[in-house]
């Protein structure tokens, strides 16, 4: 299992500050949704935390260890990130990308590989090469590749994005289980998907946490609408509840 600790996290870009003095603390276990409005820094956070993204000034530390102290190797060993925008430099076929995944870490199987095609529902597309996959395969693909080796941490920005309807319930689902023996902390585009399957809720707002708790704490707190920009009324449904964006706030 993998804490994650943010300590003042301060990423910039020329004149822009993408991240400005970000604390947080992950882990070792739970279902983190990261939400927010474009631009707010989801996906450079991500990264940090991931050790790809060089901070301007601050911390993370997975355990005892400094991310950037950290090879290549043991951080994959420790941490299991899911990009937004994938290109494989060859094109391989899906089932040799998902067996590369599970060579990256060392004791994982031919039968990790068997069970995460089958999760994902791949089986019939292990010959296909990459570039005649369409956008939900390709994302199936790369979440087979990156949880084949079942990393203590999971980073995954918006996972579900390019997939249809079941797919991206399954997957939201999936990756709000893992949570319980290990670390899931997910870019959430839909915040009905947030709020139906994450335990905890982190609001970022202009390379800032604006609000951080249970999803039932912060389903009526006033900062998500402030955050957004909208007035969300908040709809019961036997599903759960469901955000209805009403109008722009004044």
């Amino acid at each position: 299992m993998t804490t994650l600790a943010v300590r003042d996290l301060v990423v910039k870009r020329g004149d822009s500050t993408l991240l400005d003095r970000l604390s947080l603390d992950l882990g070792p276990t739970g279902s983190v949704a990261l939400v927010g409005p474009n631009g707010a820094g989801k996906s450079t956070l991500l990264k940090t935390m991931a050790g790809l993204e060089r901070p301007t000034a601050g911390s993370v530390r997975a355990g005892a260890s400094d991310i950037a102290a950290l090879s290549a190797a043991n951080r994959t060993r420790l941490i299991g990130y899911l990009p937004q925008h994938f290109e494989p430099h060859w094109d391989l076929t899906a089932g040799q990308l998902v067996e590369l995944g599970a060579q990256r870490v060392d004791g994982t199987g031919i039968e990790a590989v068997r069970a995460a095609m089958a999760a994902y529902e791949l089986d019939f597309l292990a010959g296909r090469r990459w570039s005649t996959l369409s956008g939900g395969e390709c994302a199936r693909v790369l979440l087979a590749m990156v949880l084949v080796s079942d990393p203590p941490a999971l980073l995954a920005d918006e996972p579900a994005a390019s997939l249809d309807i079941r797919h991206r319930l399954d997957v939201a689902s999936a990756l709000a289980k893992r949570g319980k023996d290990r670390l899931s902390v997910v870019v959430v585009h839909d915040l009905d998907l947030a709020f139906r399957y994450f335990d905890r809720i982190v609001v970022l707002d202009k390379g800032r946490v604006v609000a951080d708790g249970t999803a039932a704490d912060l389903l009526h707190d006033k900062r998500l609408d402030a955050t957004f920009g909208v007035r969300f009324e908040r709809v019961s449904t036997p599903a759960g509840w469901s955000l209805v964006a009403a109008q722009e706030l004044l």
